[in-house]
């Protein structure tokens, strides 16, 4: 059958009259396949769109790990500040994105990458896209180089403690010190001298090795450091996808609470968009994950030239912070997980905070809250998008409110 692609889907697939689903199709391109429930299959393009460019990555057309390799630049960046003014919208909200973020190739600081022994040795790398097959991502235009150096190692680790049957997950992460790995999927070891595994880890220079939730050894304490702080990395903790990314989203950050002395930080993490601010504000962080606080806590013991920094252990989607208990701080930040936050908004959105400033990974939750805080007498001033994750639909957003 033939048939013209309307618009991409949030997932980044071309989508027509259905709806029926085309992968790596663009709007306006004919195309012809064979329909197979909602998709369309073995897809010939007929008419191809002006914005489609011929990928720069060899391993595209195998590995899941990127979506939109063939398009240009400029309409993904186009594609995805519309899609946050869309969901703006549907809300009643009327806002231009001011300004994207685009991070640089190559510039990925943190994966979960896949291995499986073979006959021949190992592959390590993504599975193919809706696919439990393991692909090679040499080269790859998403991944920091200091990642990709390492992988011939993980290959080794592979071939010498993995399992004939199972598969091995890495969690990757280039920390200001070193590379942080954490190991799955190695249950069979477990009873086994965990010695060659330190070895290992010394021999190819990784700065902490973690296997199963347990800390193997420790070369190098992994470090990442926000404003003035360096903070201790838990194993498998939560970073922003890339430095230029984490940048970007700091320094909007600090543009909307510029002025504040008194901020609550919401769902902080281990600080990131917080602690630079700590300079020229007191600042209290609430977060559900004891040791993110903890490692947040540490830092900011050994750092000198700060404001004071205090914590508190808190679930924000069981117990959110009622705005009664707001009115000691100015400004807050809050950047929720992608279901958004809701009850914690409508809080905020009772509370007398003169400026505020959310960060979202998900367009319609923020749209979401963004209408309750405007509801509640806020103005929303600006958006950004921060697009750390290149060649996928994924979409991050910041943006400032304000109350007069």
């Amino acid at each position: 059958m033939e048939i013209t692609i309307e618009r991409l889907g949030h997932l980044g697939d071309g989508l027509a009259a259905g709806p029926i689903f085309v992968d790596r199709a663009l709007p306006g391109e004919v195309v012809s396949g064979d329909l197979v429930g909602d998709r369309l299959e073995n897809v010939r393009i007929i008419e191809p769109s002006e914005h489609r460019i011929a990928s720069s990555c060899s391993a595209f057309k195998r590995c899941g790990g990127c979506s939109l390799h063939h398009v240009s630049p400029e309409f993904v960046a186009d594609w995805k500040r519309a899609v946050v003014v869309r969901a703006l919208a549907a809300q009643g909200m009327e806002i231009e994105v001011q300004a994207i973020h685009i991070s640089p190739e190559n510039s990925r600081r943190r994966a979960k990458l896949s291995s499986r022994r073979t006959k021949k040795g190992a592959t390590v790398g993504f599975f193919g896209k809706a696919s439990d097959t393991i692909q090679t991502i040499e080269p790859c235009k998403v991944l920091a180089p200091e990642i990709m150096a390492i992988i011939p190692a993980l290959e080794q680790f592979t071939v010498r403690f993995g399992s004939r049957k199972g598969q091995l997950g890495f969690w990757v992460l280039s920390t200001d010190t070193g590379i942080d790995v954490s190991v799955e999927g190695m249950d069979h070891q477990v009873e086994n001298d965990l010695g060659p595994f330190a070895q290992w880890a010394g021999l190819n220079g990784i700065a902490r090795l973690s296997v199963g939730g347990e800390t193997i050894c420790q070369h190098q304490a992994p470090y990442l450091t926000f404003g003035k702080v360096r903070v201790p990395t838990p194993s498998r903790a939560f970073a922003q996808a890339t430095p230029q990314g984490e940048r970007a989203l700091q320094e909007a950050v600090g543009r909307a609470l510029d002025g504040a002395d008194r901020v609550v930080d919401l769902f902080s993490g281990a600080g990131t968009l917080g602690l630079p601010l700590a300079e020229v504000a007191t600042l209290h962080c609430l977060e559900n994950d004891e040791g993110l606080l903890k490692a947040l806590a540490h830092g900011v013991r050994h750092t000198q030239g700060i404001k004071k920094v205090t914590t508190s252990v808190r679930d924000l989607y069981r117990n959110p912070i009622d705005h009664t208990d707001l009115t000691q701080f100015n400004a807050a930040i809050i950047d929720p997980p992608r279901a958004g936050a809701e009850q914690q908004v409508r809080q905020l959105a009772q509370s007398n905070l003169c400026e505020i400033a959310m960060v979202s990974c998900n367009p319609v939750t923020f749209a979401r809250d963004a209408n309750l805080l405007c509801v509640g007498g806020y103005t929303l001033k600006w958006v950004e998008v921060v697009d750390q994750f290149r060649w996928s639909p994924h979409i991050e957003i910041v943006a400032h409110f304000s109350r007069a």
